[in-house]
């Protein structure tokens, strides 16, 4: 069997060999990566053998710890390692189901019966390496109870499969195995999540227990580590109370420090509906408006204040019960994100404090009035040509975003004009991904659809669309129309750019000439769209 002694020797080996001790650096994470992967994976046959006992581990040997160590010396480092060990054993299981069912669907038996072993002995070796070390709650007792009954059964029943060809027989037994395989890879998911709910609840508790920043701080991380694996956990944490003891953290003075940690937690809690149901229930929203208007509260608490923001009022979200107490700090807290935009350090702060008034602006036209009070076209587009603050097509996309919501006021169009704003707009739909990131072109094509749209709704106004026409605007929007790799090859931007063009054709019909006009203007926009999106690149 391979054990971690054998890895040390493999290890041993390399660094005895007759290459540099570059060979040795070079090959170190890959072999420790092995080494780690083995306390994950046994071979089938010495298991069963050993009746699916642990393999037992050297007292002082951290990096030997299978599940969950009873041992509270070894700290949070343990507590760490538990969690993520816990989820990688669980992976392990979660495969081994996934390829039952592909074999069973094709009938290779062999390989069906093989897979349920090595399922049941992960599944036995994982129940009883954690109720070990863990006092297991009575509920998770019967869940396990009944999962190792069924992983033995379906061993069982597999074997059986293995000593006959008669196809009726077999057909019959897939039926009865697939539904075993589906009792069993529910139980076992049940099972899981009551182990991790078990584990959330021990950090919790340290986090509303201990006096120690350095304990909480790292119980925080724990939990914002576990909210990267999905919005599974994220459901789980948010269940458990995490949102109720972050917040208790953050309204302490005396834990100031941890108030950007734990509102990042909670901000990645929040991409559940319990996440926000917690928030909406301990009054959260008045707490983050305390933190962004506290002129004493650091940059980076207030950043994360603005991200839980950005994620509770993300349009996303089907619920919007939490809006309601929203909207009695919305004020405030308006007038502390545009402030933050100006003030802002970095490319991550802005990024921050401008998606979470993006969104605000489309779920209330008195945002938007508020922030045109608080002159937010020349803190934004003056941001614009700050590279430092304005550095990605992410932010770029949140400030368009604002800019196309406060369009719809009337009053927006002198300030856009002041602010030389339209020339903005046009750099804006000249906007190209930096790299062959499909998330970077995605924003790209946001922005450029943004901006058309902006500049579409500013025509209305005479002197914009006078002041479009001079900076060239038509040309622009149709090389736009007619070539697709200047939209990034985007329908939306598409659309957005003929009906800017027909906005300012509208007003200054001399603009465009004859045949732009026959073919961009005159037909209806569905047509034009077809000619356009049909367009290669030879046609420009």
């Amino acid at each position: 069997m391979a054990t971690p002694q054998s890895g040390s020797r493999q290890s041993s080996s390399l660094s005895s060999s007759p290459m540099s001790t570059r060979m040795q650096t070079l090959q170190v994470d890959s072999v420790q990566r092995w080494m780690e992967d083995l306390r994950h994976m046994t071979e089938v046959e010495c298991m069963c053998v050993l009746q699916a006992k642990p393999i037992g581990v050297e007292e002082d040997s951290q990096q030997g710890e299978l599940i969950v160590a009873s041992g509270v010396g070894a700290g949070d480092h343990v507590a760490r390692n538990n969690l993520q060990t816990l989820l990688r054993r669980a992976l392990v299981v979660s495969t081994e189901l996934g390829k039952m069912f592909q074999r069973l669907e094709k009938g290779r038996w062999q390989r069906v019966h093989s897979t349920a072993v090595r399922a049941n002995c992960h599944v036995r070796s994982l129940v009883h390496e954690y109720s070990t070390a863990r006092s297991t709650p009575p509920e998770m007792q019967k869940y396990e109870k009944s999962l190792l009954e069924k992983c033995m059964e379906l061993t069982n029943i597999t074997e059986r499969c293995l000593h006959t060809d008669d196809e009726f027989f077999l057909k019959s037994m897939r039926e009865a195995i697939h539904e075993i395989l589906t009792d069993v890879s529910d139980s076992f998911s049940n099972m899981i999540d009551m182990a991790l709910a078990n584990e959330i609840r021990v950090l919790i508790k340290q986090i509303e227990s201990s006096d120690s920043v350095h304990t909480i701080g790292s119980a925080i991380s724990n939990l914002l580590s576990l909210t990267q694996d999905g919005p599974q956990l994220c459901s789980i944490i948010a269940k458990e109370g995490a949102v109720v003891a972050l917040f208790k953290i953050c309204r302490q003075d005396r834990f100031r420090d941890l108030y950007a940690h734990a509102l990042r937690t909670v901000a990645s809690i929040c991409c559940v509906e319990e996440g926000i149901n917690q928030l909406d229930k301990v009054d959260g929203i008045l707490c983050l408006a305390d933190i962004l208007t506290d002129e004493s509260s650091v940059e980076a608490a207030r950043a994360e204040a603005a991200a839980v923001v950005a994620q509770i009022t993300s349009p996303h979200h089907t619920s919007t019960q939490h809006l309601a107490s929203f909207l009695e700090s919305m004020q405030d807290i308006v007038t502390a994100l545009i402030k933050l935009c100006e003030s802002a350090s970095c490319g991550e702060v802005f990024l921050l404090a401008s998606a979470a008034l993006a969104n605000i602006t489309f779920f209330d036209s008195m945002a938007c009035e508020i922030l045109l009070q608080l002159n937010a076209i020349q803190i934004l587009l003056r941001a614009c040509k700050d590279r430092q603050r304005v550095d990605t097509p992410y932010s770029k996309d949140q400030v368009v975003t604002i800019l196309a919501n406060l369009s719809v006021l009337e009053q927006c169009a002198s300030e856009v004009l002041q602010e030389q704003g339209i020339e903005r707009l046009l750099l804006l739909l000249g906007e190209k991904p930096s790299s062959s990131s499909p998330s970077e072109g995605a924003a790209c094509e946001r922005v450029q659809q943004k901006a058309a749209v902006t500049l579409a709704r500013l025509s209305r106004d005479p002197d914009v669309a006078q002041t479009a026409i001079q900076l060239k605007a038509v040309p622009h929007l149709i090389e736009l129309c007619r070539s697709p790799t200047e939209r990034n090859n985007s329908d939306s931007v598409l659309v957005a750019c003929l009906a800017a063009l027909r906005r300012l054709a509208a007003g200054c019909p001399d603009s465009i000439e004859a045949a732009d006009h026959q073919q961009l203007i005159k037909p209806r926009l569905v047509d034009s769209f077809l000619l356009c999106s049909n367009m290669e690149e030879s046609f420009v």
